[in-house]
Formats: C-alpha cells, sequence, structure tokens
C-alpha cells in the first residue's frame, strides 16, 4: 500500500512537470532557441516536478521492500 501511494504521488507529479515542459515548447515556436528553453525551464519549479515524480515512481517500482 506505501508504495502504491508513493507510485500514484510520482505519477502526479511527473505529469504537472510534464505538461509543463510541453506548455513552455511554445517559446520554441516565437523564436527562442533550444538551449534558452533548456535554461529557462531548469529554472523553473513545476519543470522541475518531472524528474522527481520519475525518480518516485521509480523508487516505488524497484526499492526493496524487505528481504525474505
Amino acid at each position: 500500500m506505501f508504495r502504491l501511494f508513493f507510485f500514484l504521488i510520482g505519477f502526479g507529479l511527473a505529469v504537472s512537470g510534464g505538461v509543463s515542459a510541453i506548455i513552455y515548447l511554445n517559446m520554441l515556436t516565437i523564436g527562442h532557441g533550444v538551449g534558452e528553453y533548456i535554461r529557462f525551464t531548469s529554472q523553473r519549479v513545476e519543470c522541475s516536478l518531472l524528474p522527481i515524480g520519475m525518480l518516485l515512481i521509480w523508487l516505488s517500482i524497484y526499492w526493496p521492500l524487505s528481504k525474505q
């Protein structure tokens, strides 16, 4: 049950961060470069939710629960 909770929290964070990163892709269509996009998104808190969420998902799946 504990793993499912962390999986769902991680999934929500990853979706939120991924949507924010996709929304900021509009910067490329108005003339900004890829480097500027990466620099901008690395400074935004909501875009950092994507790797945090992916880390929580990975930990909830692969972290050993107990040795039996």
